[in-house]
């Protein structure tokens, strides 16, 4: 709701982190989160996934972001540039691509931190985070 009442709207940072965590960030968190409880985890496990999914989760909206300005048909699968002719609430509207992508590293790389501190097998969750920034569709 909040992303369609910010269209063709100027908004701060709160609430563009507030739009992408609510979406995106929102869903891949549930999907770690639940992952975690079905294998058992602990509590702190389940945290520590949780505060995983949440940076995923939002470096993998920015990463979108991007590639909607950045790419081509051929290369997405579909129209590119779609965020910007409904002006959209985006990072890189926000903030420019170069900021935008140093953002998402930034997420990437804590999140890494984060699941290779909780004493599970990691490397799985690690190489998706590294994914969602390496991705060009």
């Amino acid at each position: 709701m909040r992303d369609i009442e910010s269209e063709g709207k100027q908004i701060d940072d709160e609430t563009l982190d507030y739009i992408h965590h609510s979406k995106t960030g929102a869903m891949i968190r549930a999907a770690v989160v639940t992952g975690g409880i079905i294998a058992g985890a602990a509590e702190r496990q389940v945290e520590g996934l949780a505060a995983y999914g949440e940076r995923i989760g939002l470096a993998f909206q920015i990463a979108d972001d991007i590639l909607d300005v950045s790419s081509t048909r051929e290369q997405l699968g579909k129209t590119p540039g779609k965020d910007q002719a409904a002006q959209k609430a985006t990072y890189p509207a926000l903030h420019g691509i170069a900021a935008s992508e140093a953002r998402a590293r930034q997420l990437v790389t804590e999140a890494i931190e984060i699941v290779s501190s909780l004493q599970v097998k990691s490397d799985i969750l690690e190489e998706l985070a590294g994914f969602i920034i390496a991705r060009n569709s």
